[in-house]
């Protein structure tokens, strides 16, 4: 019984789906960040001449203020074309980390919406669970997890920069837009470091955030079967493996036509495939039988499996309507059916 309560098993499709419409997924937030830095290092590099070209025409509205008098209605013109101007530099690029957001979270667990995560809960304010939560072991090696992180890429990143400090005084005699230049091409060398070692810790943040997702969702051999009884009853279920059987049942049945002796139809709507062995029934048996599109499909396997197609719609009707597959005819049915199997075995020269 112990081990029936162990949660060993790997979860099935329905906890997966379950979990996911609570808005239960596994998302790293490293994978989100990689693409997300590496989004914005291409957009910034694109937009690179555009925002280094407003910078230009920022500082060169603020070089001819110099010498005027700065008055009320000044300053908000200042103001406003500063916040212009940087909205024109800035906005294309935050839509675009923006979209390499919602683009990372998507590549991770595909489309999802849901309520239930915005749903306010008044248990997740309470104090008590609040603090136990504060000072859980999970939360103490996030937090180590995050400071190891941030230390390691902030200071490789630091590194490089200190690094470039250096040439500030060479760099301070070079006209603005060759300024901007190096600038460019600095952040562009802090950022792909920093890119580099994120993504490292993306592929083992993905990996953890994975099997701890999987193993939180494990069941055990009793909720594995509680859960299988619950389907068994659910009207979708039942209709779905009633379909699956119906198809298998065609499929067999559709397999027995080469074998048939004859198949009497109604010319358009009815056909049934009949096979008579003396050696294991008294009587001929039915092995296959449709309407409409079953009956085509089952005169077409007939013809191209040289068995004879006898028109006789009022029989053709009577065994639709009379006789299951795989059941003998009934004793009524037994002169015309005689009769039609008489003619094919003359032609068959039985």
């Amino acid at each position: 019984m112990a081990d029936d309560q162990e949660k060993t098993e790997e979860p099935t499709p329905k906890k997966i789906e379950d979990a996911r419409k609570e808005g239960n997924v596994p998302k790293s937030q490293d994978a989100s960040g990689v693409v997300t830095l590496f989004v914005a290092i291409l957009a910034f590099l694109m937009l690179f001449p555009f925002m280094a070209k407003h910078m230009i025409l920022l500082f060169q509205y603020y070089f001819s203020l110099i010498g005027s008098e700065i008055d009320k209605t000044s300053m908000i013109e200042i103001a406003l074309v500063t916040i212009r101007e940087f909205l024109l530099m800035v906005l294309p690029l935050a839509i675009a980390v923006a979209i390499a957001g919602v683009i990372a979270a998507f590549a991770q667990f595909g489309f999802l919406f849901t309520s239930k995560a915005i749903m306010p809960d008044f248990k997740k304010i309470d104090p008590i669970k609040g603090t136990k939560n504060l000072f859980s072991v999970k939360k103490m090696i996030e937090g180590i997890k995050v400071t190891f992180k941030s230390f390691t890429t902030l200071g490789i990143g630091f590194i490089f920069f200190f690094y470039f400090i250096t040439e500030l005084p060479t760099v301070a005699l070079f006209g603005l837009h060759d300024q901007l230049i190096w600038l460019k091409d600095k952040m562009i060398v802090i950022a792909s470091v920093m890119l580099f070692i994120i993504f490292i810790f993306a592929i083992i943040d993905v990996i953890i955030v994975r099997k701890q997702y999987f193993d939180g969702l494990k069941m055990s051999k009793q909720e594995i079967k509680d859960e299988m009884k619950n389907m068994e009853g659910d009207p979708l279920i039942k209709s779905k493996i009633r379909q699956i059987q119906m198809e298998a049942s065609r499929k067999r049945m559709m397999a027995e036509v080469p074998n048939a002796d004859v198949v009497i139809t109604n010319p358009t709507h009815y056909a049934v495939a009949i096979k008579y062995d003396a050696e294991k029934s008294h009587a001929p048996i039915v092995i296959a039988k449709g309407m409409d599109n079953i009956a085509q499909k089952i005169k077409k396997i007939a013809r191209e499996n040289h068995v004879h197609i006898v028109q006789n719609p009022p029989l053709a009707r009577s065994l639709y309507n009379e006789v299951e597959v795989d059941k003998p005819i009934p004793e009524t049915l037994f002169a015309a059916v005689a009769e039609v199997l008489a003619y094919v075995y003359k032609m068959n020269k039985k």
